[in-house]
């Protein structure tokens, strides 16, 4: 391993100047997919979940309407109610923690502010169920999960050198947060569409961009507390390209209700 770069390349001039699978490399990059993979299937079971909840076919039971669906309680408080903003935030919020407090945490505790943070997002992203079509949503996510698979795959591949494209899509993602921020109180659909065709562009440089930088901070010495950091801050970050790759996507291809 001594004998590889960061990218998991030969050196010139070292025995074995072709490619070289560098196995802890794979283990590390492995463990960054099954923590990513874990936190989508918490986020969708909890999307259902709190949907089957939200909604009711008996008239009696409902308190609410959203267009034609019934709402329970469940669903008037977090899709109606003052609430509906804490709901929305709260995921926004708790990635900034993530993102800042990570580091800091032992791995058992990164894991569970990880787990908390993808249920989160399935509350959040529940509403989803109430304003699109339960066929389209499915057909998004697999086109989502095939694009990001193959971004993610040129980007661990790739000998390319992704850096330059860090601060470009850094900005293009705090523009991309503003305008949908603004966009939550306008409601403009001009620039929702706007919004989605650049925020595809955006996250599917960053699924790359990400991969390849993930790649790089695997480092052979690392000791199993900072690998396992490491491992979860990475998964953190395909999350979220995968989370709002699939968003950007419904919103352009979704059939609303």
């Amino acid at each position: 391993m001594a004998d590889l770069n960061n990218r998991g390349y030969a050196r010139p001039g070292v025995a074995g100047t072709t490619f070289a699978i560098d196995e802890g490399l794979r283990s590390y990059m492995l463990r960054v997919y099954n923590y990513m993979t874990i936190g989508l299937l918490i986020t969708g079971f909890a999307a259902l979940a709190v949907y089957a909840l939200s909604v009711t076919s008996v008239e009696s039971e409902a308190v609410a309407r959203a267009g034609d669906v019934l709402l329970t309680q469940v669903g008037y408080t977090l899709f109606v109610s003052p609430l509906k903003w804490v709901v929305i935030f709260a995921p926004l919020a708790m990635v900034f923690f993530l993102s800042f407090r990570l580091n800091a945490m032992s791995v058992g505790g990164a894991q569970l502010a990880f787990w908390a943070f993808a249920l989160l997002m399935g509350i959040s992203l529940s509403s989803i169920f109430l304003v699109y079509t339960h066929g389209s949503i499915a057909r998004v996510f697999f086109i989502t999960a095939a694009a990001f698979g193959a971004l993610s795959l040129w980007g661990y591949t790739t000998k390319r050198d992704l850096s330059p494209w860090g601060s470009f899509l850094i900005m293009g993602l705090i523009g991309i947060i503003i305008a949908s921020v603004v966009n939550l109180f306008l409601a403009s659909p001009g620039l929702e569409f706007v919004v989605s065709v650049l925020g595809v562009l955006i996250f599917a440089g960053l699924t790359a961009y990400d991969t390849q930088s993930i790649k790089e901070m695997y480092f052979e010495g690392d000791g199993a507390e900072v690998a396992g950091r490491k491992a979860i801050l990475g998964a953190l970050r395909l999350y979220l390209d995968f989370i709002n790759l699939f968003l950007m996507l419904l919103r352009l291809f979704g059939n609303r209700q």
